[in-house]
C-alpha cells in the first residue's frame, strides 16, 4: 500500500512529528521515502499498524499519519490526522491472501534490540509451527489451537511475560469487538492451558470458537513485556493480578515497555467437514479470502480540534 500527501503549510508545521500508527517500527518511518514536496508512506497491508475492517461487501484496511503521540488519551494541539484506506471488494475474479507476521522489533532503554514472534504449531509438543504460505488458518469449533510466544534478545536472564491476550474479528487493538483470554496476567477463558516452556517463551492452548454475527475472521493479539530475571517488584515477578490496585511501580531498566502482536487470521473450516474437536490444528487449508488487487478507494482526512475536517482526494495506488 502507498499513499503520497502533498506537503502544505499545516503539514510542514507537524513535520517532525508525523508518524504513521505503528510507533517504534523503523520500516515505517516516514522520512525514509519522503522527499521535499511530499510525505510518502510504503507499507504491506499487515504492517505499520494498518488494521483491518470487513464492511458489506469490501474489505477495508486502514492507517494513518498523525501528529498526535499515541500514548495520550488527550491533547490540547491542534493536531494532524490524516487518515487513508484501500477498500477492496470481497468478490472479484482474483485472490489476495493474508500475510502471516514476521516477527516484531523492538528496542527499549536498558533491553536494547529485540523482536516478539508469534506463531501457531500443529501440536502441543509445540515441535512444528504452522507453515507460514497456509495464512488463514483453518480450523474447526472447539478444536485445541496451540499458540507460542518468543522473545529473542542479547540481554542475558530475562524473562517474557504475557500480560494480556484478546481475541478480535479484526487486526485492530482497538476493535470494540473482543474477547479476553487473558487479563492482568490471568486466564479469563476456561479452555486455556499453559504449558512449561523456557523463560523466553509462551505457550498456550485453547479451544477455537466462532464470533457470533457475520465475522469471518479471528485474531490473536497480545500484550507481552520482557523483564530481568529474579528482580522483585517487575511485572513478571507479579504475575496474575486480580486489580490494577496491586501493580507495583516497576524501577527503570528492570522491564521494558508493554507491546501489543498479534497473529492470524483463523477461519472456520467448512462445517460439513468438520471434526468438532482434534489434537492438533489439522491445517488442511483451502479457503483463501476472495478480494481484488487494485486500490478501489481512499480518503485524506486533515482534522484540527477548533476547524471541521476538510476531505481531499488521495491519488490510487496499486498496493504492493
Amino acid at each position: 500500500m502507498t499513499v503520497e500527501v502533498e506537503k502544505s503549510y499545516l503539514i510542514r508545521h507537524h513535520e517532525d512529528n508525523l508518524h504513521l500508527k505503528a510507533l517504534g517500527d523503523s520500516s515505517c518511518d516516514l522520512a525514509t521515502r519522503s522527499n521535499a514536496t511530499h510525505l510518502v508512506a510504503v507499507m504491506s497491508l499487515n504492517a505499520c499498524g494498518t488494521f483491518v475492517e470487513e464492511k458489506d461487501d469490501n474489505i477495508i484496511f486502514k492507517n494513518e499519519i498523525t501528529s498526535a503521540n499515541g500514548l495520550d488519551v488527550i491533547t490540547r494541539q491542534h493536531d494532524v490526522e490524516i487518515v487513508f484506506f484501500c477498500c477492496y471488494p470481497k468478490q472479484t475474479n482474483l485472490t489476495l491472501g493474508f500475510t502471516h507476521k514476521n516477527p516484531y522489533a523492538f528496542q527499549d532503554k536498558g533491553f536494547g534490540a529485540f523482536t516478539f514472534q508469534f506463531e501457531f504449531f500443529e501440536t502441543q509438543r509445540f515441535q512444528t509451527q504452522v507453515d507460514s504460505n497456509v495464512y488463514p488458518v483453518e480450523v474447526y469449533l472447539k478444536q485445541r489451537m496451540f499458540m507460542q510466544i518468543e522473545a529473542t534478545t542479547s540481554i542475558p536472564n530475562t524473562e517474557l511475560f504475557v500480560e494480556t491476550c484478546k481475541a478480535s474479528p479484526y487486526d485492530n487493538t482497538n476493535s470494540q469487538i473482543s474477547y479476553t483470554i487473558i487479563e492482568n496476567g490471568c486466564i479469563r477463558d476456561d479452555t486455556v492451558t499453559i504449558y512449561p516452556s523456557p523463560g523466553t517463551h509462551f505457550r498456550f492452548g485453547m479451544e477455537a470458537f466462532e464470533f457470533i454475527g457475520a465475522h469471518e475472521s479471528v485474531y490473536i493479539t497480545c500484550t507481552v513485556i520482557l523483564c530481568q530475571t529474579g528482580v522483585p517488584g517487575t511485572r513478571c515477578s507479579q504475575g496474575c493480578i486480580q486489580s490494577n490496585s496491586g501493580r507495583i511501580r516497576r524501577e527503570a531498566g528492570t522491564e521494558s515497555s508493554s507491546h501489543s502482536i498479534s497473529q492470524g487470521p483463523l477461519r472456520l473450516a467448512n462445517i460439513s467437514d468438520s471434526k468438532l474437536s482434534g489434537p492438533s490444528m489439522s491445517l488442511g487449508m483451502n479457503i483463501l479470502l476472495i478480494a481484488g488487487c487494485f486500490l478501489v478507494c481512499g480518503a485524506v482526512i486533515y482534522r484540527s480540534r477548533r476547524s471541521r475536517a476538510k476531505y481531499m482526494p488521495l491519488p490510487s495506488f496499486e498496493s504492493d
